[in-house]
């Protein structure tokens, strides 16, 4: 067997290559490496650097078949191979000795049809064909490795397996797609990795993180992880084929809204973040006890910062290491859905974050992002827009979607930060921004993306959901692509939250100049798919707490947000609240801290609580108050003018034999008897909830239970009923069956 100081008498290789491959800079190692015929017969080379010997055996390693001699000190071997023999290299380093296949021994990997589909943007498996595979070929098991660079020099895969050697493991181009492979014998599921390149005008970049990396090293690490492919046994197979009818418009839909690691914090972790399984033990049953019908995670894809709540995030494919395994996440979804609850994911395909080991200047080119800042970054938050325009960006933000839907069973997702993905200006001064090819302010490119997106989802993932975050007046979110829309499922009505908040934070004596912020949404309740959100937004940052924005006493600003609730729940709209204002805490989220789980003890606190978990009951029995959300005829305003006394009353309408619910708001501390609105109905009325009442910390005012009506005809009604209005409280009352 030679020595590392012997060199091959006649090499074949030309000595300016085999520095190239020792410098690191070769970007064609498939050319050179692996078995190649010569004039005198077959060879095999081999880059190995440092390596002592290198000999050659038969795969079933019966034979010995030769050694292989360095060529100089370049850490290149070579030596010559029967024809047609499979052979494994036996390497002796200074301190270990390897057994491996070679890895440039190996044909085409990636197969022409994965590759076209890539390049048109159509491809919507890329979590199971790009990226890192744990996979057989030939017999051998190993990882193959596959990565968008199309304008590199070079790439090569990096990792605990070479030391992280940039030199190791030059991957080879298909140029016909842009895409570097390789596949890596023996390597398992757990690897560590990154990938090495250099760009186009020959700057060796920073190692980069996998853009489609199915697990991440938990932060503040970077480097991406081999993901187990082994399929999981789900358990919620009734659930899948049914869920479709549990996420109508025609549904009731009550979401819990959780930034996952400020929800509840271990004591005994140094993170204090609660794993997948903990979550399982703990949130999904008070999920349930309160009778949300939805969960929504605030976004759990890889992130680099904390402290962007994820919204910022760079592993588009892998869920956030911080809590546990992407099957310690498939886990939760089924325990979930087990136990009643769909699971709805905050999903961010506007703009990501610059770090340098992350999808930035990727090959050395702007290549996810737009490189003119006028179109490709965001001052706001300092992050990168997406170039929707390109086919292979536009293909990898949907495949991410449909990659959640299929392989956690997520129910839905909620698109982040739409508007500013709908326009070009969005916070953005004159000259700030390009126009379109029409001259105009929309993202056409953006509008189509999302568009496909919503087709995609409709037909790849039956009873999936889309949800908007959009705070505009652009017009259909929520209506068909067929008929112009943007094919959004549901859309959050952020100026209903607005109004809403604004009307309540004026103290009572003045709210009679604000009417209008009440029954202004009811204009348009009824032209898309609306949730009402009470979200994360609007209990950070300086904007206090929900029970911090009400005026008044400590009595009246619980009084107040049991009325905001009252409101909420029997107003047109799905539902969602953030953590903690079902608890009616003081102060405002800070997502290094938790929920306030003490101040749940306090009869207050504890009586907000048990009015949402009341809210959620009657309004999960009550069809009149979701059936028929997004038809004017399943509303009906009974008082909607009386000034005066800051009341309002409206009448929720269900479908045929279902029962009609009565909303009375006394939006004022002054209680009014006598108080007489149209009904439709006579005989007894029900009161079926009173968020006055004294298990929630109110003054337990009210009408005793029941009411009947008298002949006297108002507000439009053959009938009506005189009630007693306790103060700052909304009744739901309903003739009685």
């Amino acid at each position: 067997m030679a020595d590392a100081s012997t060199l091959v008498q006649r090499p074949t290789l030309d000595p300016e290559i085999a520095a190239a491959l020792a410098a690191g800079r070769h970007g064609d190692p498939f050319a050179v490496l692996g078995p190649h015929r010569t004039d005198s017969g077959w060879i095999v080379r081999a880059f190995l650097p440092g390596a002592k010997r290198v000999a050659l055996w038969s795969r079933d390693k019966t034979r010995k078949l030769g050694d292989l001699a360095p060529i100089g000190p370049t850490g290149v071997f070579e030596g010559p191979l029967a024809e047609g023999t499979d052979y494994l290299l036996a390497i002796d380093w200074p301190n270990a000795a390897q057994e491996t296949e070679d890895p440039y021994s190996f044909d085409l990997l990636l197969g022409a049809l994965d590759l076209h589909l890539f390049s048109e943007g159509r491809h919507l498996e890329l979590g199971a064909q790009f990226g890192a595979r744990p996979m057989t070929i030939d017999g051998v098991r190993g990882v193959r490795f596959a990565v968008w660079a199309p304008n590199a020099r070079r790439v090569a895969v990096v990792g605990d397996f070479n030391g992280w050697d940039t030199r190791r493991h030059p991957m080879r181009l298909r140029p016909e797609a842009g895409v570097w492979e390789i596949f890596v014998p023996r390597l398992t599921a757990g690897t560590k990795y990154k990938y090495a390149i250099i760009g186009p005008d020959g700057a060796i970049l920073p190692l980069k993180a996998d853009p489609i990396a199915l697990q991440t090293e938990p932060p503040p690490a970077t480097a991406s992880i081999v993901a187990d492919h082994a399929p999981f046994h789900w358990r919620d197979q009734a659930w899948m084929t049914s869920r479709a009818e549990k996420q109508t418009v025609a549904s009731p839909i009550s979401i819990y809204e959780v930034h996952l690691p400020s929800w509840r914090r271990p004591r005994n972790r140094p993170d204090g973040i609660l794993r997948w399984d903990e979550l399982i033990d703990t949130l999904i049953p008070y999920a349930v006890d309160m009778g949300f019908t939805h969960l929504e995670l605030m976004p759990i894809a890889e992130h680099p910062f904390g402290g962007s709540w994820g919204y910022q995030p760079l592993a588009l494919f892998a869920p956030s290491s911080r809590f546990g395994t992407p099957d310690g996440l498939r886990r939760f979804v089924d325990a979930a859905h087990a136990a009643g609850l769909g699971i709805i994911v905050d999903w961010v395909p506007g703009h990501f974050p610059t770090d340098a080991h992350g999808l930035a200047r990727f090959d050395g080119t702007a290549l996810y992002e737009h490189l003119d800042p006028r179109e490709g970054f965001h001052h706001d938050w300092n992050t990168y827009i997406y170039n929707f325009g390109r086919r292979e960006v536009s293909g990898f933000l949907i495949a991410s979607a449909i990659h959640w839907l299929e392989q956690f069973h997520i129910d839905g997702l909620r698109v982040d930060a739409v508007a500013s993905m709908l326009y070009r200006d969005y916070s953005r001064e004159a000259g700030e921004w390009v126009p379109n090819i029409y001259g105009g302010r929309e993202n056409l490119e953006s509008i189509e993306l999302l568009r496909r997106l919503n087709e995609t989802v409709a037909q790849r993932c039956p009873g999936a959901i889309t949800i908007a975050e959009e705070s505009t007046a652009f017009p259909r979110v929520s209506g068909a692509v067929a008929e112009g829309g943007l094919g959004f499922s549901f859309k959050w009505n952020m100026g209903w939250m607005h109004d809403t908040l604004h009307y309540l934070s004026h103290d009572p004596i003045f709210r009679r100049y604000h009417q209008d912020e009440v029954t202004f949404g009811l204009i348009y309740a009824f032209l898309e798919n609306f949730i009402l959100p009470l979200s994360h937004d609007e209990v950070v940052h300086g904007k206090g707490s929900l029970i911090g924005k009400m005026p008044g006493d400590t009595w009246q600003r619980f009084a107040n947000l049991r009325a905001c609730f009252g409101l909420m729940w029997a107003h047109p709209g799905k539902k969602l609240i953030f953590m903690g204002g079902e608890i009616g805490q003081w102060h405002e989220w800070n997502h290094d801290g938790e929920v306030d789980w003490n101040a749940a003890d306090n009869p207050m606190h504890g009586g907000v609580r048990r009015l949402v978990r009341d809210l959620n009951r009657l309004y999960r029995d009550e069809p009149a108050l979701w059936a028929r959300d997004s038809e004017s005829e399943g509303f009906r305003w009974l008082v909607a003018d009386d000034h005066d006394n800051s009341v309002f009353a409206f009448m929720r309408i269900g479908p045929e034999g279902s029962t009609p619910i009565l909303a009375v708001c006394n939006m004022t501390p002054v209680p009014r008897r006598n108080y007489r609105v149209g009904v439709p109905h006579a005989g007894q009325w029900r009161e079926l909830l009173n968020t006055d009442a004294g298990l929630y910390g109110g003054s337990n005012l009210g009408n005793g239970g029941s009411v009947g009506t008298s002949g006297t005809a108002s507000h439009g009604q053959s009938q009506s009923l005189e009630l007693t209005l306790p103060p700052l409280s909304v009744l739901y009352l309903g003739p009685a069956r």
